[in-house]
Protein backbone atom coordinates (compact mmCIF):
# COMPACT_ATOMS: atom_id res chain seq x y z
CA UNK A 1 0.00 0.00 0.00
CA UNK A 2 3.07 2.27 1.04
CA UNK A 3 4.89 1.68 -2.25
CA UNK A 4 1.18 2.49 -3.96
CA UNK A 5 0.42 5.60 -2.25
CA UNK A 6 4.68 6.69 -3.36
CA UNK A 7 3.55 5.74 -6.53
CA UNK A 8 0.90 7.90 -7.23
CA UNK A 9 2.43 10.75 -5.37
CA UNK A 10 5.84 10.62 -7.69
CA UNK A 11 2.93 10.79 -10.58
CA UNK A 12 1.19 13.43 -9.75
CA UNK A 13 4.29 15.25 -8.78
CA UNK A 14 5.52 14.72 -12.53
CA UNK A 15 2.19 15.91 -13.79
CA UNK A 16 1.88 18.72 -12.28
CA UNK A 17 5.54 19.54 -12.54
CA UNK A 18 5.25 19.24 -16.36
CA UNK A 19 1.68 21.67 -16.47
CA UNK A 20 3.56 24.15 -14.94
CA UNK A 21 6.72 23.79 -16.72
CA UNK A 22 5.56 26.15 -20.02
CA UNK A 23 4.06 28.61 -17.29
CA UNK A 24 7.49 28.94 -15.56
CA UNK A 25 9.38 29.54 -19.14
CA UNK A 26 6.71 32.34 -19.53
CA UNK A 27 7.67 33.76 -16.47
CA UNK A 28 11.28 33.75 -16.80
CA UNK A 29 10.93 35.35 -20.63
CA UNK A 30 9.05 38.09 -19.13
CA UNK A 31 11.41 38.27 -16.40
CA UNK A 32 14.54 38.56 -18.94
CA UNK A 33 12.31 40.80 -21.25
CA UNK A 34 11.99 43.40 -17.83
CA UNK A 35 15.75 42.59 -16.96
CA UNK A 36 17.00 43.26 -20.35
CA UNK A 37 18.83 39.65 -20.02
CA UNK A 38 19.39 39.03 -23.97
CA UNK A 39 21.16 36.29 -23.21
CA UNK A 40 18.17 34.48 -21.71
CA UNK A 41 15.83 35.33 -24.49
CA UNK A 42 18.67 33.81 -26.92
CA UNK A 43 17.80 30.53 -24.99
CA UNK A 44 13.47 31.11 -24.64
CA UNK A 45 13.42 31.58 -28.05
CA UNK A 46 13.86 30.11 -31.29
CA UNK A 47 14.46 33.33 -33.34
CA UNK A 48 15.16 31.87 -36.58
CA UNK A 49 11.53 30.47 -36.51
CA UNK A 50 10.52 32.96 -34.85
CA UNK A 51 11.92 35.91 -37.90
CA UNK A 52 10.37 33.19 -40.72
CA UNK A 53 7.12 33.37 -39.01
CA UNK A 54 7.31 37.16 -38.91
CA UNK A 55 8.19 37.47 -42.50
CA UNK A 56 5.58 34.71 -43.76
CA UNK A 57 2.76 37.18 -41.94
CA UNK A 58 4.23 40.72 -43.72
CA UNK A 59 4.45 38.40 -47.02
CA UNK A 60 0.51 37.46 -46.88
CA UNK A 61 -0.83 40.25 -45.51
CA UNK A 62 -4.13 41.59 -46.75
CA UNK A 63 -3.23 45.49 -48.59
CA UNK A 64 -4.39 47.91 -46.60
CA UNK A 65 -7.72 49.25 -47.45
CA UNK A 66 -6.60 52.74 -47.40
CA UNK A 67 -3.15 52.66 -49.05
CA UNK A 68 -4.14 54.77 -52.45
CA UNK A 69 -0.97 53.78 -54.00
CA UNK A 70 -0.50 51.43 -57.10
CA UNK A 71 0.53 47.84 -56.52
CA UNK A 72 4.30 47.24 -57.41
CA UNK A 73 5.43 45.34 -60.80
CA UNK A 74 6.50 41.84 -60.06
CA UNK A 75 10.51 42.72 -59.52
CA UNK A 76 9.77 45.69 -57.97
CA UNK A 77 7.10 43.51 -54.84
CA UNK A 78 10.18 40.96 -54.95
CA UNK A 79 12.78 43.26 -54.23
CA UNK A 80 10.45 45.10 -51.14
CA UNK A 81 10.20 41.25 -49.85
CA UNK A 82 14.11 40.46 -49.87
CA UNK A 83 14.47 44.22 -48.48
CA UNK A 84 11.85 43.50 -45.66
CA UNK A 85 13.20 39.68 -44.76
CA UNK A 86 16.57 41.48 -44.49
CA UNK A 87 15.14 44.48 -42.15
CA UNK A 88 13.11 40.94 -40.10
CA UNK A 89 16.29 39.45 -39.81
CA UNK A 90 18.34 42.66 -38.38
CA UNK A 91 15.61 43.44 -35.98
CA UNK A 92 14.01 40.75 -34.76
CA UNK A 93 16.55 39.40 -32.00
CA UNK A 94 17.37 39.45 -28.53
CA UNK A 95 19.31 42.34 -28.44
CA UNK A 96 16.96 44.27 -30.35
CA UNK A 97 14.04 43.62 -28.46
CA UNK A 98 16.01 44.51 -25.35
CA UNK A 99 16.68 47.82 -26.99
CA UNK A 100 13.42 48.66 -27.60
CA UNK A 101 12.05 47.57 -24.51
CA UNK A 102 14.62 49.64 -23.18
CA UNK A 103 13.48 53.24 -24.82
CA UNK A 104 9.93 52.25 -24.35
CA UNK A 105 10.01 51.53 -20.55
CA UNK A 106 12.30 55.02 -19.48
CA UNK A 107 10.04 57.17 -18.06
CA UNK A 108 10.17 60.80 -19.37
CA UNK A 109 11.55 63.29 -16.88
CA UNK A 110 9.21 65.12 -14.46
CA UNK A 111 8.08 68.42 -15.64
CA UNK A 112 8.81 71.02 -12.75
CA UNK A 113 6.40 73.49 -12.57
CA UNK A 114 6.72 76.57 -9.89
CA UNK A 115 3.26 77.34 -8.13
CA UNK A 116 2.22 80.42 -6.14
CA UNK A 117 1.60 79.23 -2.40
CA UNK A 118 0.81 82.65 -1.09
CA UNK A 119 2.57 86.29 -2.56
CA UNK A 120 5.61 86.13 -0.79
CA UNK A 121 6.31 82.30 -1.37
CA UNK A 122 6.47 80.01 -3.98
CA UNK A 123 7.57 76.13 -4.69
CA UNK A 124 8.59 73.92 -7.16
CA UNK A 125 6.57 70.56 -8.02
CA UNK A 126 7.49 67.99 -9.57
CA UNK A 127 4.32 65.90 -11.31
CA UNK A 128 4.74 63.27 -13.89
CA UNK A 129 4.05 64.02 -17.40
CA UNK A 130 0.22 64.19 -19.41
CA UNK A 131 0.38 61.83 -21.90
CA UNK A 132 -0.59 58.26 -22.34
CA UNK A 133 1.31 55.50 -20.29
CA UNK A 134 4.22 54.18 -20.72
CA UNK A 135 4.33 51.23 -23.71
CA UNK A 136 5.35 48.04 -23.25
CA UNK A 137 4.43 48.54 -19.25
CA UNK A 138 0.92 47.16 -19.33
CA UNK A 139 1.45 43.65 -21.21
CA UNK A 140 -0.63 40.85 -19.29
CA UNK A 141 -1.54 37.00 -20.19
CA UNK A 142 -4.68 37.16 -22.06
CA UNK A 143 -5.04 33.55 -22.04
CA UNK A 144 -2.40 30.02 -22.00
CA UNK A 145 -3.10 26.55 -22.65
CA UNK A 146 -1.69 23.35 -24.25
CA UNK A 147 -2.98 22.46 -27.40
CA UNK A 148 -1.53 19.76 -27.56
CA UNK A 149 1.49 17.90 -24.97
CA UNK A 150 4.10 19.61 -26.88
CA UNK A 151 2.44 22.82 -28.05
CA UNK A 152 1.56 26.03 -25.75
CA UNK A 153 -0.06 28.68 -26.87
CA UNK A 154 -0.03 32.45 -25.32
CA UNK A 155 -2.38 35.62 -26.28
CA UNK A 156 -0.54 38.41 -25.01
CA UNK A 157 -2.62 41.78 -24.72
CA UNK A 158 -1.29 45.52 -24.14
CA UNK A 159 -2.98 48.12 -22.84
CA UNK A 160 -2.46 50.34 -25.81
CA UNK A 161 -3.36 47.61 -28.59
CA UNK A 162 -6.54 46.39 -29.63
CA UNK A 163 -5.04 43.00 -30.99
CA UNK A 164 -3.40 40.75 -29.02
CA UNK A 165 -0.14 39.10 -29.65
CA UNK A 166 -0.06 35.23 -30.14
CA UNK A 167 2.71 33.26 -28.89
CA UNK A 168 3.55 29.52 -29.34
CA UNK A 169 5.88 27.39 -27.28
CA UNK A 170 7.34 23.97 -28.27
CA UNK A 171 8.64 21.25 -26.09
CA UNK A 172 11.96 19.65 -27.98
CA UNK A 173 14.67 18.12 -25.92
CA UNK A 174 13.00 18.72 -22.77
CA UNK A 175 12.49 22.57 -22.45
CA UNK A 176 9.93 24.97 -23.64
CA UNK A 177 11.14 27.78 -26.36
CA UNK A 178 8.57 30.28 -28.27
CA UNK A 179 8.94 29.12 -32.12
CA UNK A 180 6.01 31.40 -33.30
CA UNK A 181 4.78 34.78 -32.47
CA UNK A 182 1.75 36.40 -34.61
CA UNK A 183 1.71 40.15 -34.59
CA UNK A 184 -1.51 42.12 -34.87
CA UNK A 185 -1.59 43.43 -38.50
CA UNK A 186 -1.64 47.05 -37.51
CA UNK A 187 1.99 46.33 -36.36
CA UNK A 188 2.69 44.06 -39.16
CA UNK A 189 2.00 46.86 -41.37
CA UNK A 190 4.13 49.81 -39.26
CA UNK A 191 7.02 47.41 -39.87
CA UNK A 192 6.41 46.80 -43.33
CA UNK A 193 6.05 50.66 -44.17
CA UNK A 194 9.74 51.17 -42.47
CA UNK A 195 11.42 48.57 -44.81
Amino acid sequence: MQLKRSLFVAMLSLVVAYAAYPYVTLWQLGSAIRRGDAATLHALVNWSKVREGIKEDICDLPPDPSDTSTALPAFGSSFIRGVMANAVDRHVTPEALVAVVGQVAQPAPPMRETASLSHRASATIVSAPAGPPIRGADVHVGWAFFETPTVFSISLTAANQAEPIALQMELKDGRWRVTRVWLPDSLLRQANSRT
